[in-house]
């Protein structure tokens, strides 16, 4: 069964920054893009970011030019660096595979982060 783990989360004033990681095993992380997500209070989970196997990344709307997603094949961990962090970023922040992430069962319990005015 793969296993993603987040961490990193926290609070934090607005304005301020957090650097998500996302440990992944039983996958073969490199060849898989990943994504982050995340779900706040009595709202649908929503794709934040994610990035292909080649590197090539994509973002909501809502965070580009703040969010930074990266990876590290070799510790198969993918990364959401979190700047000029605002309260409507308050969330349970999650990773996951790209290809099924809407079927399968891989989801975490995820990272808490909070942003407060």
């Amino acid at each position: 069964q793969v296993q993603l783990v987040e961490s990193g989360g926290g609070l934090v004033q607005a304005g301020g920054s957090l650097r998500l990681s996302c440990a992944a095993s039983r996958i073969i992380f490199s060849r898989n893009a990943m994504g982050w997500f995340r779900q706040a209070p009595e709202k649908q989970r929503e794709l934040v970011a994610y990035i292909t196997s080649a590197g090539s990344r994509n973002y909501a709307e809502s965070v580009k030019g703040r969010f930074t997603i990266s990876r590290d094949n070799a510790k198969n961990t993918v990364y959401l660096q979190m700047n000029s962090l605002k309260p409507e970023d308050t969330a349970v922040y999650y990773c996951n595979r790209m290809a099924d992430w809407q079927t399968n069962d891989y989801w975490g319990q995820g990272t808490q982060v909070t942003v407060s005015q």
